[in-house]
């Protein structure tokens, strides 16, 4: 200690006493208290009492204090990063080798539910116990169904994971496994689950156990449709902040036919959406959902789901207050489809997707043999095509896919035809274990192969009119070459005509003079989507960037337009005719909003506020049959081009929109027919119809100047406050061109009543006169 240095006198130290230990202050065995020891040294100087430099402690102070500082964020990293822990549960299910279904299985309170649920739970824990990743991390789990399959079981895992190791966890899970419990007394058989595997909640229904009081079990009665609704429907809304659901059973070697008959929930919104799930399963697996449903559709839609096997599983989560009836729904059972396809030996015939126009169920493959008589080729065109999954991109085609002549065909593709080059073709559909859709019709038919345009002499191949319906007297040409002039094929400006079809803006120089190809900077937005206003959905922030909201002065929102260069916007000549004592044809009463998303948004960064100089509309505009029905507006100052404000192109004269075609319209007007105006921007793709079809659904109302488009079963369309907005449609290469302009309709969404839109092709030259673009 220093104190016993001080004890010591300055002069024993000056004869020559060099070194001195310390010892602990103990006393020794005589009693006497150990001192100091001093050894002889050389030096005479004399020995100063010292403490430590001033520098070593204040070094000493540092390097504590970097210590200290660096366990304590060794600490911090280990207890909030290294080491965190996050709830994580799993929904899974397996298969029961051994053992047979009974019907005291469909019964959760039963004994026989009991005890084989126990098993299930002790094989479970038996498997964790050997997945280093699993093991230390399992709480719990739980069985929560049991259906026919031998028998198979239904559960979700819970555990406590390091953050770290969730992503492995998921991985292991994720991986189908074995596992087998050695028999125990008196037990004559190994009990063995096969095919075990699980996958991460979805964090909308992030809940082990669901409220017993919204939780129902049915079971079909042979062909007899059972009815089942959301609690209170219709007279009160469903409850909020609630998990439902309801396990639907068929007999065993039966699929589930499942409508939705009436659907009304809150609308869609990411972050706090109300939300129905089927599931192609008794758990709420998410590669097993089939779908996922909010927002509101009509009577007409199509809402009808097939099952693999014989259950489904329909869950409700609900995260508003907003007030809904919520749904109506029927299922009951069918045979179980043992196998699709088939041999197909005329001239010509029809086939399509299992269970047409319903949705396909999954897990699904089906073959196709077409042979037709004698010598004839044979060609297969795909009418209706819908086989979209979220998530899948159509390059690559890896879930729901047709396959012909080895290749894959997947998403929304408008009529389109394969060709074979002998009397034979096979065509394979193929759905995967998740979310479906309605599928495809298609017809065969045998042709000459002496015909290389399947359907026309050789004087109307490659005129750059599209006269077999399908494209396909014009997708053989790839060499593009010059022809006599007519109405249909395209003119370079040289004066030179085309035999492509559709050939401007489509990143490829084929006029000599590079024409087509000029004045391009259009129809593109900041990225690309595969994307559905009436029957629609929210579109995304910058999807449209074309899209206009015309506000009338103290009125908001009227009428839509499309953006076409800085200076012009495109739109309804009906939205200004004056009407009611308003100037709806003065420009001053209006201001123009580009790059609005959300009406009650105005004022958000990126939205550009916009006076109107001029209005123009078309001279032969009639305000009784709405032909002609357009109109030029022109901005008091250029509009500055970003992600979210971009002109669309414009088709030329010749530019063919197909029947068939899928087609965009977009939209802040009313959702349902008489309902209330949307606040974000809605999106609704729809189908060009054919001219005949359309005028014999509305005899004597259309003119040359008017296209169809839609669905005839209803369901999607344009509404009130939607009229002036555009019609975009996706080419080839993803350029997007203006079809048409939203003009009138009978009502909304009715069935066999179509939107009737502006033909903005037929009025280019006009649009070329008034404006410069």
């Amino acid at each position: 200690m220093v104190v016993g240095l001080e004890a010591v006198d300055d002069g024993l130290l000056a004869g020559g006493l060099g070194t001195v230990f310390f010892h602990d202050r103990k006393q020794n065995m005589n009693g006497f208290e150990e001192g100091v020891e001093f050894l002889p040294v050389n030096n005479a100087k004399k020995v100063e009492k010292r403490g430590p430099r001033r520098w070593v402690v204040l070094a000493a102070i540092i390097i504590g204090f970097v210590l200290l500082s660096l366990l304590t964020c060794v600490l911090v990293w280990y207890f909030q990063y290294w080491n965190v822990r996050v709830q994580k549960v799993f929904n899974g299910h397996l298969r029961i080798r051994n053992e047979n279904f009974v019907d005291a299985y469909e019964n959760s309170n039963s004994t026989e539910f009991a005890h084989l649920a126990h098993k299930v739970k002790e094989a479970l824990k038996l498997l964790y116990s050997e997945i280093p990743e699993l093991g230390p991390y399992h709480k719990q789990s739980a069985v929560t169904a049991f259906s026919e399959g031998s028998v198979i079981a239904y559960y979700w895992s819970e555990f406590s994971i390091p953050k770290r190791l969730v992503e492995e966890a998921e991985c292991a899970l994720a991986k189908e496994r074995v596992v087998t419990l050695p028999p125990r007394a008196r037990a004559l058989t190994s009990f063995v689950l096969t095919s075990v595997v699980a996958f991460p909640t979805d964090p909308r229904t992030m809940q082990t156990t669901w409220d017993n009081s919204c939780s129902f079990a049915l079971h079909a009665r042979g062909r007899e449709r059972t009815r089942f609704t959301t609690p209170g429907f219709p007279d009160s809304p469903y409850p909020a902040h609630a998990r439902c659901q309801w396990a639907l059973r068929g007999d065993a070697d039966s699929v589930l036919s499942l409508t939705f008959r009436s659907f009304d929930l809150a609308p869609c919104d990411e972050r706090a959406s109300d939300l129905v799930a089927v599931y192609d399963s008794l758990s709420p697996m998410e590669p097993h959902a089939v779908v996922q449903l909010c927002g509101t559709y009509p009577p007409s839609y199509n809402l009808t789901f097939l099952s693999s096997q014989n259950v489904f599983l329909v869950t409700l989560i609900t995260n508003t207050e907003r007030r809904h009836p919520g749904f109506e729904a029927t299922f009951f059972q069918l045979p179980k489809m043992n196998s699709c396809g088939g041999y197909l030996r005329k001239a010509q015939g029809t086939f399509s997707s299992p269970y047409y126009p319903g949705h396909y169920p999954p897990n699904m493959n089906c073959t196709w043999n077409i042979e037709v008589p004698g010598s004839q080729y044979v060609k297969v065109r795909f009418k209706i095509f819908y086989l979209v999954e979220p998530n899948m991109s159509p390059a690559s085609c890896t879930k729901d896919y047709v396959e012909v002549n080895g290749e894959k065909y997947c998403g929304e593709r408008s009529q389109f035809v394969v060709t074979s080059n002998s009397s034979k073709i096979t065509v394979r559909f193929h759905s995967d274990q998740s979310y479906t859709d309605t599928g495809f019709l298609a017809e065969y038919l045998s042709y000459d192969s002496s015909d290389p345009g399947k359907c026309l002499p050789l004087s109307q191949q490659c005129d750059g009119k599209d006269d077999c319906g399908d494209g396909s007297d014009e997708n053989t040409c790839a060499k593009v070459s010059t022809v006599p002039c007519t109405q249909h094929t395209y003119r370079c400006h040289s004066g030179l005509c085309l035999s492509k079809s559709n050939p401007e803006c489509d990143g490829k120089k084929d006029c000599s003079d590079g024409s087509d190809e000029k004045d391009c900077d259009c129809g593109q937005r900041s990225f690309s989507r595969q994307s559905r206003v009436v029957g629609g959905e929210n579109a995304d922030e910058g999807e449209w960037p074309w899209q206009v909201s015309l506000h009338a002065l103290g009125q908001g929102h009227v009428c839509g337009a499309s953006l076409i260069s800085p200076n012009w916007l495109v739109s309804a000549a009906h939205c200004h005719t004056d009407d009611k004592g308003f100037s709806y044809s003065d420009p001053t009463m209006w201001t123009a909003y580009l790059g609005l998303h959300d009406q009650s948004k105005r004022s958000d960064p990126g939205v550009q506020e916009h006076k109107l100089k001029r209005i123009i509309r078309h001279p032969n505009f009639n305000d009784f049959t709405f032909d002609y029905d357009l109109a030029l507006l022109e901005l008091e100052k250029p509009a500055e081009y970003s992600n979210v404000v971009r002109p669309i192109c414009l088709p030329d004269a010749t530019h063919v929109f197909p029947a068939g075609k899928a087609i965009w319209v977009t939209g802040w007007g009313h959702t349902t027919e008489g309902g209330s105006a949307a606040l974000v921007l809605q999106k609704g793709e729809i189908r060009v119809i054919n001219q005949t079809t359309c005028e014999s659904l509305l005899p004597q109302q259309l003119t040359a100047r008017m296209m169809c488009v839609g669905y005839l079963s209803g369901g999607v369309d344009s509404c009130q406050g939607d009229s002036g907005g555009p019609l975009s449609s996706v080419e080839a290469d993803g350029r997007i061109f203006q079809a048409g302009v939203v003009s009138w309709g009978e009502g909304c969404a009715r069935r066999d009543k179509p939107g009737v839109y502006t033909k903005l092709s037929l009025f280019r030259d006009w649009i070329k006169e008034q404006t410069g673009v």
